[in-house]
């Protein structure tokens, strides 16, 4: 349980490999989990290096003032905090390949080179063939995701920063349906789903190509992720 130490290299790919599908440690928003989290992370890692921690990590010091008001248990060990990881199943489904792609196609090399050995080895070149045929070229891999986009403020024109968002092209993204969603004092919020691409698109760029609008985006955050 827990992501272990997170000061150290391990710990920190534990929790970017967590929040590459996630925003926050428990839920939607912000709770005491991230704080607790956010503590023992104790400073901003390398961006290169794990982008989704530190994406989340900057994020979660924005409500830093706030921290005692966030609902969830403040005095929960880190430990307790976080998935049981177990072997990733894209580490899985490589070992079933390599293991597939090393059957031994022409039995023992101790058997006898005569007739019959040579007609077990055609069968089982054409079972082998047969099986890769059957199982054909890989779709792509895609996931649905929802953005959340911030304006600097109330003035900021909605409309155009929609029509600026949606005119982003790239290769293997969809935009789909969106919401603008009050957050107060007038200010309203741009919630928008996209299908991607899982290895043409990167988040993290998208994020960044939506943020050079500076005139009209604050900020962006991935707030829900799912494999299609």
């Amino acid at each position: 349980m827990g992501f272990g130490d997170l000061t150290s290299p391990a710990g920190l790919a534990k929790l970017n490999t967590f929040l590459l599908t996630e925003s926050y440690l428990a839920g939607y928003t912000p709770t005491q989990s991230d704080v607790i989290v956010f503590k023992a992370v104790a400073k901003a890692p390398e961006a290169a290096t794990f982008p989704n921690v530190a994406r989340w990590y900057s994020n979660i010091a924005s409500y830093e003032s706030e921290f005692s008001s966030l609902p969830g248990d403040s005095e929960a060990s880190v430990d307790s905090i976080g998935p049981i990881f177990e072997e990733e199943p894209a580490a899985k489904e490589a070992a079933a390949e390599e293991e597939d792609d090393e059957v031994d196609l022409f039995g023992s090399d101790d058997e006898e080179e005569d007739a019959e050995a040579e007609k077990l080895k055609a069968e089982r070149l054409a079972e082998y063939a047969a099986k890769k045929a059957a199982k054909g070229p890989k779709p792509a891999a895609k996931s649905i995701v929802t953005l959340e986009v911030k304006p600097w403020d109330d003035t900021t024109d909605m409309e155009e920063l929609l029509a600026n968002v949606k005119s982003i092209e790239m290769d293997g993204l969809v935009f789909g349906s969106h919401q603008f969603i009050p957050i107060g004092y007038g200010i309203k919020k741009l919630q928008i789903n996209v299908v991607i691409e899982d290895d043409k698109i990167s988040l993290d760029d998208l994020q960044a190509t939506i943020e050079e609008d500076e005139d009209h985006v604050q900020s962006t955050d991935v707030i829900a992720m799912q494999k299609l």
